[in-house]
């Protein structure tokens, strides 16, 4: 059966084995981050719509889990934010109630959670990712640019209700834009934000994929342990536990669940001509992020080497 909506399973640095599932036509998201592997938003709204059909979502499902693959996670992720879709907690609920094994993960920019029907929609997820890259309202529509209407001190309350409410895991992610999000100021308040919303972890991640914008960078290893130790003299002291750096630069890709085919494809192709990564979606016919992490695996097991916006082969 042909995916348009379920893909990989993807190796991930943080999940394992996960199932994706892209609930949105596009790029379509209620934020625009600077950092964005999957580019620039190409639809920013804050409209709950049925982007892609309920019903065609539990179909593929149903095709792909009716074998009981080995999986770590099904995970909500792919081309924006997955609350935009209004039936997510009918989705949700039709894996817990047909494939219980399975624990479901969803990634959230946490916008859309100052909403209660959203929070309640998201309760029998086994674990929620929400991001908080900013604190104050500078540092957030540079980093994030907002889609009209949105506040951040109203995004704030709203994760903190949500922990309130929700018994499962959280995990808060926070992704370092350099010059951006990195102020002393900021990191405090960001530190003194994820001590109030109380998640089960805290995550420093940073840009490891080409990004949506210009001029954004990766911080080097050093920077990410001076931001994990300035959190940190606030974290431990009211949560019991520090940030968990999960930046490529300290977790690489699995490589398990690497597709052999699509890497040698690749690679054949390497050996005449360079790649962009538009070349290599087209060319495999994989997912976005399923095509990240091929990528990344071939660069981390040096393989390949990337200029600019070009792949080629390591000599």
């Amino acid at each position: 059966m042909e995916h348009r909506i379920l893909f990989g399973p993807v190796p991930s640095r943080r999940l394992g084995r996960s199932l994706g599932i892209d609930l949105l036509a596009d790029k379509t998201c209620t934020l625009d981050c600077v950092y964005c592997e999957c580019g620039p938003t190409d639809e920013l709204t804050l409209e709950r719509k049925e982007y892609v059909p309920t019903r065609d979502v539990i179909e593929e499902l149903d095709a792909f889990l009716a074998g009981r693959p080995a999986l770590d996670s099904i995970t909500f992720s792919g081309s924006g934010e997955p609350t935009l879709h209004p039936w997510i907690g009918e989705i949700i609920n039709h894996i817990k109630d047909h494939f219980p094994e399975y624990a479901v993960t969803v990634l959230t920019n946490g916008t859309l959670l100052t909403d209660p029907v959203v929070r309640a929609e998201l309760i029998r997820a086994d674990r929620v990712v929400p991001s908080l890259d900013a604190v104050s309202s500078g540092a957030f529509d540079a980093v994030n640019r907002p889609a009209p209407g949105l506040d951040n001190a109203a995004i704030l309350e709203g994760l903190v209700r949500f922990r309130e409410e929700y018994q499962g895991q959280l995990w808060l992610e926070f992704f370092l834009v350099p010059g951006l999000n990195d102020s002393p100021d900021e990191l405090a308040a960001i530190a003194a934000a994820a001590a109030r919303i109380r998640p089960d972890r805290v995550q420093l991640n940073s840009l490891d994929r080409p990004p949506a914008y210009a001029g954004i960078f990766a911080p080097t290893p050093e920077r990410l342990l001076e931001v994990a130790a300035a959190l940190d003299a606030v974290l431990i002291p009211a949560l019991g536990f520090g940030v968990e750096i999960v930046a490529r630069q300290f977790v690489p890709v699995p490589v398990e669940t690497v597709p052999a085919d699509a890497a040698r494809s690749v690679l054949d192709t390497l050996r005449r001509r360079p790649l962009t990564l538009a070349d290599v979606t087209a060319q495999t016919g994989l997912h976005v992020h399923e095509v990240h992490k091929l990528l990344a695996h071939l660069e981390e097991t040096g393989q390949i080497s990337r200029a600019g916006d070009f792949y080629t082969l390591e000599k």
